[in-house]
């Protein structure tokens, strides 16, 4: 059943950020959309708030504010790895951040893939790097539908069939619109909405439901019972604890390490950095960002309260099935009045709706830089690019509602785990490249072919038993099924260890193997078109490339001269 008043102001406030999205065309506006400088990456002048608000709207999707929870109220302890991955990611990213801005600041560079292209002289390599990008993140965009659907599903628009997801479209409809008007101004300026209200609900719901509910003391004790319990999916074991396992310890501390790793491997992640307008704008965003761990931690908790609460998912009328993704909207349907659940829905749904729109412009980059631009069309001019950017941003988002429509949700979720597993194999070709050659471009090749095909492998090996799967299960491996040509070196072992760490390691271990080879046969390693001086230039330095709005002559527009 439809609540009137939670409905509309859900509606209203997404009706202000659709205007917000349409205006932000004229907002912070230095030259002409019609190239990737402007449309693609703002202008590459955001400053530290507008850049904190972007990145941290980039990192922190609906999927996040939904799925974290979702998996401590079912599985307890281990969806607490989302906050040490978060306390490490920032100093780990500190400095391969700044140097890649700087980097692509010299050179005019809007895509890792670009920096790849230049530091070795490799389209094959850069091809790889994007296809890498897009894929990934492809699943990344699915999954803020499946937040922004876990929301209207909460609200009473249930229905099965395309009906059921008539309103999502609609949504991703106007998405689309001010996305291909505005570019990446649009998620810059609502990313301010998003973050406001996402706060303001979170700090109202980790003081007031406590309160109501007995205290922490009672919703841990709560959560413990129910942990303890047996379920289907567990084989009639307990379904989860409040404290780590020996078996889940260390896929607690890889899959922290690893998503850490691969977050700012994510194109859209990159897309925020490179907007930036320096090196010290970048400097007080990797300080400032850990806020939003703080809060992801008050959020995660939620998810024990809502098993204190007595709350159970919306069953999806399209699957037949419950849909936990459901838990926290339905926390706050059964806990506050209309108004506020209302707005709390709007925060979730308009943390839908930023993501999407920076994942699209970063892979529509990636498509028309290093693969439109390289392949198709090698003289395509900057107009062309932008018009070729903003169609391949609309291909993505309705591949992505298609992929909900077609595809049960479910599998999507799987897909995400297995993105962040892909997008790590590009690591030694975009981090460690920032800092050495030492890395032979031919090695890299190899040791992402084998990297990535180890790891689809072992995930091929996962099943899923909630839903029945033999195959591509989650990214979670139980030792006794690690295998090396047949070899079980863990033969018996339950412990489980995070796929994309383990394929991670043997990518990193091929690339150096082939590389102390490939140099011994004096195998020539490419041009580089970077020079050491590259990675250090800040946003006042003369080598520093023209943005769009001195190439394209803007009137009063401040000409940087570049050597």
């Amino acid at each position: 059943m439809i609540d009137w008043l939670e409905l509309v102001a859900f509606l209203v406030l997404f009706l202000v950020v659709t205007v917000m999205g349409f205006v932000a065309a004229r907002w912070q506006r230095g030259g002409d959309l019609a190239h990737l400088d402007e449309w693609g990456l703002g202008g590459r002048k955001f400053g530290s708030w507008i850049t904190w608000f972007l990145v941290g709207g980039d990192l922190y999707t609906a999927y996040t504010f939904v799925a974290v929870p979702a998996l401590l109220f079912s599985s307890g302890a281990l969806g607490f790895y989302a906050l040490p991955y978060t306390v490490v990611l920032y100093p780990l990213v500190f400095l391969p951040v700044l140097r890649l801005w700087s980097v692509s600041r010299v050179h005019g560079y809007v895509t890792p893939a670009d920096f790849v292209r230049g530091r070795y002289g490799s389209s094959l390599l850069a091809l790889i790097v994007a296809v890498t990008g897009i894929v990934a993140t492809m699943p990344y965009i699915a999954l803020q539908l499946v937040g922004l659907e876990a929301v209207l599903r909460t609200m009473g628009i249930n229905a099965s069939g395309f009906l059921g997801h008539l309103p999502l479209l609609i949504a991703f409809v106007i998405l689309a619109l001010y996305t291909y008007q505005s570019g990446l101004r649009a998620p810059a300026l609502i990313a301010f909405v998003k973050d406001i209200l996402i706060y303001v609900v979170i700090l109202v719901a980790v003081f007031y439901l406590p309160a109501k509910l007995g205290g922490w003391s009672a919703i841990f004790s709560a959560a413990e019972q129910k942990m303890a319990q047996p379920s289907a999916t567990s084989g009639g074991k307990p379904q989860g604890s409040i404290l780590l396992t020996a078996n889940n310890q260390l896929q607690y501390i890889t899959l922290a390490l690893g998503s850490a790793l691969a977050l700012f491997l994510y194109p859209h992640s990159l897309t925020g950095v490179l907007a930036s307008r320096g090196r010290k704008v970048l400097k007080r965003n990797m300080v400032a960002l850990p806020a939003y761990s703080f809060l992801l931690g008050l959020l995660a908790l939620l998810g024990y309260v809502a098993i204190a609460a007595g709350v159970t998912p919306i069953t999806n009328n399209a699957t037949g099935r419950p849909d936990t993704n459901t838990i926290i909207p339905a926390l706050f349907d059964s806990q506050f009045g209309s108004l506020f659940a209302g707005i709390a829905f709007a925060a979730i749904g308009i943390g839908a709706l930023v993501p999407a729109a920076i994942m699209s412009i970063a892979a529509a980059n990636l498509w028309t830089r290093n693969i439109y631009k390289e392949y198709l069309h090698k003289g395509a001019t900057p107009g062309q690019e932008a018009r070729q950017a903003k169609l391949a941003s609309l291909v993505v988002k309705f591949g992505a509602v298609a992929f909900i429509l077609f595809v049960d949700p479910q599998f999507s979720i799987d897909l995400q785990l297995i993105g962040g597993v892909i997008i790590l194999q590009t690591l030694p070709s975009v981090a460690i490249a920032l800092y050495t050659r030492r890395l032979h471009r031919w090695a890299l090749v190899a040791g992402w072919v084998v990297g990535m095909g180890y790891g689809m492998y072992l995930l091929y090996l996962i099943p899923n038993p909630a839903n029945g799967k033999a195959h591509f299960g989650g990214s979670a491996l139980t030792l006794d099924k690690l295998t090396v040509f047949g070899w079980h070196p863990f033969a018996g072992s339950a412990v489980q260890i995070y796929v994309g760490f383990v394929a991670l390691v043997v990518n990193l271990l091929v690339a150096v193997i082939v590389s102390a080879v490939l140099r011994a046969g004096k195998v020539s390693n490419g041009a580089d078109q970077t020079d050491p001086a590259d990675y250090h230039a800040d946003e006042d330095s003369p080598r520093l490339k023209p943005v769009a709005d001195a190439v394209a002559g803007v009137p009063g527009a401040k000409v940087v001269p570049s050597d």
